[in-house]
């Protein structure tokens, strides 16, 4: 659960907590399962497989099955909603990758690792380590025979600096699953994100390897207006290429876990949003058409949201959209999230800040991953990390005094019965499926 998907901010874990504070255990206990219960349901499965698309990669946080306050007692309660999903999906012939989104510790230096830093202290403690090794070994156990489950994703989207401890995990985790479950595929993801395989030895046994492929023609504030020049078109293929160039090179399975552009609404207050969209579009066609090319297979991030990014997305009248209308519009002019935000609106605070650090600390120009530039990482630290922590008491205040009925609405409004479809990204995705099936 990632802040731009359902509107709160920072951490997951804050967030929650946020809730507790504001409605007490029961009714918080009562909320998110409601809210996990109508965010899949059949209906959900089943027009996803009307699209034509055969695999959806889950992705889990760790504290389902484990509490950092009891750690190493795996929680088989938390298994009651992605067991009902995978079942769900197998019903309409749909296959599941199982994605460890959330580890111990942080396993890359994002918010989505719901660490609550910008360290992946996962690579630092060979505890959390040890930790995510016990939650696979139960994941692996309860899913070994069941063929539904395409695969495991050990890890998402890691960032070793050193390069070298994710593969020495990496070989550790295969030869425990593999102790116990010898047959489903491991899907490995790169480093930085899913981008950066150079450091990668020979393959390990049945698994693929699977990279991240975002264009930054999809987000605001792009190089370039998208036109399909032959120009754009080629950077597409050269950054595509470079992150499978591992995969090509030893003659293995492509997949790309992740991509997709993100969307404007009439509520962001363009005059073009819609021309903007199109070209987003035109994006992720020039997308499917390189990855066509090398055959790769693709799990496009994601289904569902409040109206961001999602294939379906929450209607804007619904008890949970029209309740935290104000909340969402202050975070948006504050740039609190930093997944496809428009940071305009809080340059003249941050331009002056960044040439300070720079002044100070130059070699922040450098600092890991050095494919971000100086004001991603103060915008993580800053807005990301410090006002979010701050914004997630005035999040929980919205939750306040609800009764059970109130909170089974606003947990309701994520069903499919009250999202809209994305219906040219659905159309591009379905027309993509068929070339697939005629491979």
């Amino acid at each position: 659960m990632e802040n731009f998907i359902t509107g709160y901010p920072g951490h997951e874990f804050q967030a929650r907590a946020a809730i507790k504070k504001a409605v007490g255990q029961e009714k918080y206990d009562f909320f998110f399962d409601k809210f996990l219960e109508y965010f899949f349901g059949e209906d959900d499965a089943k027009f996803f497989a009307s699209l034509g698309l055969n695999c959806i990669r889950l992705p889990v946080n760790y504290r389902h099955f484990e509490d950092d306050m009891n750690p190493r007692v795996f929680k088989k309660e938390g298994l009651k909603h992605l067991d009902r999903v995978i079942d769900l999906c197998a019903k309409y012939g749909i296959y599941t990758v199982i994605d460890l989104h959330a580890a111990p510790g942080g396993q890359n230096i994002d918010w989505h690792a719901d660490a609550g830093n910008h360290q992946a202290l996962f690579w630092e403690h060979k505890d959390f380590q040890d930790r995510t090794v016990l939650i696979w070994e139960n994941l692996a156990r309860h899913y070994k025979d069941n063929t539904w489950v395409a695969g495991y994703n050990p890890l998402n989207e890691p960032t070793d600096a050193e390069h070298t401890r994710l593969l020495d995990f990496y070989a550790r985790i295969e030869k425990v699953i593999r102790q116990i479950d010898p047959f489903h595929i491991l899907f490995l993801d790169g480093n930085t994100f899913g981008a950066d395989f150079s450091h990668f030895g020979e393959p390990l046994p049945n698994s693929v390897y699977a990279c991240h492929d975002y264009s930054r023609y999809g987000f605001p504030n792009p190089p370039a207006d998208f036109t399909g020049s032959a120009e754009q078109v080629a950077w597409h293929e050269k950054s595509f290429n470079r992150k499978v160039e591992y995969m090509k090179k030893h003659k293995s399975p492509i997949w790309n876990g992740e991509f997709g552009p993100v969307y404007q609404s009439a509520a962001d207050g363009m005059f073009n949003w819609q021309e903007i969209n199109e070209m987003r579009y035109n994006v992720l066609e020039c997308q499917l058409d390189i990855y066509a090319k090398s055959k790769a297979s693709w799990s496009i991030w994601l289904y569902k949201d409040i109206g961001f990014q999602g294939m379906v997305y929450v209607n804007e009248d619904t008890p949970y959209m029209q309740r935290l209308k104000p909340f969402l519009a202050k975070k948006k002019q504050l740039a609190a999230d930093e997944w496809g935000c428009d940071d305009i609106p809080v340059r003249e605070v941050f331009d002056p800040l960044e040439k300070w650090f720079l002044n100070a600390v130059p070699s922040l120009k450098t600092r890991y991953p050095q494919t971000w530039k100086p004001a991603t990482h103060i915008g993580r630290v800053v807005r990301n990390i410090l006002l979010s922590e701050e914004l997630c008491h005035e999040f929980g205040e919205y939750f306040k005094d609800l009764d059970f009925d109130e909170l089974e609405a606003l947990a309701k409004s994520f069903s499919f019965e009250n999202c809209q479809q994305r219906t040219k990204l659905n159309d591009i995705l379905t027309e993509d499926s068929k070339r697939s099936s005629e491979k």
